[in-house]
């Protein structure tokens, strides 16, 4: 924002009515802290661990993301909660049900902690099927656009190919060094 010459670990801001991130140096995002009424809102840092998220098949299924991988946050919107899903043109919006959702959060309490169009829950159902746990996670709403940019970044063909799903492994095990647990603790 004021043109400072930016590490590569730096800070984001979100300008939530356009869903563009914007790189900000620490002074500027100090700037928009307090997340009141302005253009931008600083996107927190903080990842959480869910190890104990609960969610039936049932209740995913009624969420009718049609891969099984997705973020989820909730808009300036009171009440509403926007679905994504990554793929190799980018991230896709899903049609939510808000029933389907409130499920889960009455599940998940923990969901009513997320900090409206900054924070999200991103949740790696990818191998369930066959006996791989689901990750669940509170993340900053940049992680879930990074994790975007990967899949368009290196997805081959129609399934992908290796190196994506390599890059999406090596993606979930970064958040799992990096996070805390559910409960406030670190994991390191």
């Amino acid at each position: 924002m004021c043109s400072a010459e930016l590490a590569g670990e730096h800070q984001h801001l979100i300008d939530p009515a356009a869903r563009k991130l914007v790189c900000a140096c620490d002074a500027c995002a100090i700037l928009f802290s307090s997340q009141t009424a302005t253009k931008y809102k600083r996107v927190p840092r903080r990842i959480r661990a869910l190890p104990h998220f609960r969610m039936t098949e049932a209740q995913w299924d009624g969420l009718m993301i049609p891969i099984e991988m997705a973020f989820f946050f909730r808009s300036g919107n009171p009440g509403k909660v926007n679905a994504f899903y990554p793929g190799p043109a980018g991230a896709t919006e899903s049609l939510l049900s808000l029933e389907a959702w409130s499920d889960i959060e009455n599940d998940n309490p923990q969901l009513l902690e997320m900090e409206p169009e900054v924070e999200a829950l991103l949740a790696n159902r990818v191998g369930v099927g066959r006996g791989v746990a689901a990750q669940y996670f509170i993340v900053p709403i940049d992680e879930c656009y990074k994790l975007v940019g990967l899949i368009r970044l290196h997805w081959h063909g129609l399934s992908g190919g290796t190196e994506v799903w390599r890059e999406v492994s090596k993606f979930f095990a970064s958040l799992n060094e990096r996070a805390e647990t559910g409960s406030g603790g670190s994991r390191a």
